[in-house]
């Protein structure tokens, strides 16, 4: 299975796609779209569209796996991920590629085996679990690795059978 996580924002929109099968994993590609913080930002999602577009069409998913949303403090920031996040589910949604969405508890379960990981354990396993040469920068693009990782452990479970049968 081909799965593909996305950490969405407007200025950085981490992604990494991998291969799983037989609890073996295999990195495809994994990297960063990066938008202008001066351009307008109908200007910048067009190219976040674009980008992750081009993505799908050329590694072919069978899965996207993207974080479900949560609201901080700073509402700015939550408008543009929200933006961004929409784009990015009409790109896989055109394409016809499945989305899941998991919680950052979640995901940091699924890599690290702690729910409150701290980002540096997130990582140092996303490195590990992958056989990756070097830490993957920027962070956002660990963080996507982390969730095609969860997502890949989520659907090798017979709950995640039994959720998709009904």
């Amino acid at each position: 299975m081909r799965i593909m996580g996305i950490d969405p924002g407007l200025a950085t929109v981490g992604y990494g796609i991998i291969d799983y099968y037989k609890n073996e994993f295999k990195t495809f590609d994994y990297g960063a779209v990066l938008t202008a913080a001066g351009k307008k930002t109908e200007l910048r999602l067009e190219e976040i569209y674009e980008n992750i577009e081009e993505l799908i069409k050329t590694s072919n998913p069978d899965a996207v796996s993207i974080e479900k949303l949560y609201f901080n403090t700073n509402e700015k920031t939550a408008v543009n991920v929200c933006q961004a996040r929409g784009v990015i589910l009409l790109a896989a949604t055109r394409n016809k590629i499945p989305v899941f969405e998991y919680t950052p508890l979640q995901i940091k379960q699924a890599v690290t085996g702690y729910g409150r990981a701290e980002k540096k354990q997130i990582i140092y396993m996303v490195t590990k679990i992958l056989n990756l040469k070097k830490e993957p920068t920027p962070d956002d693009t660990a963080d996507a690795l982390a969730m095609a990782i969860c997502h890949a452990y989520c659907s090798d479970s017979m709950l995640f059978e039994m959720k998709e049968r009904s």
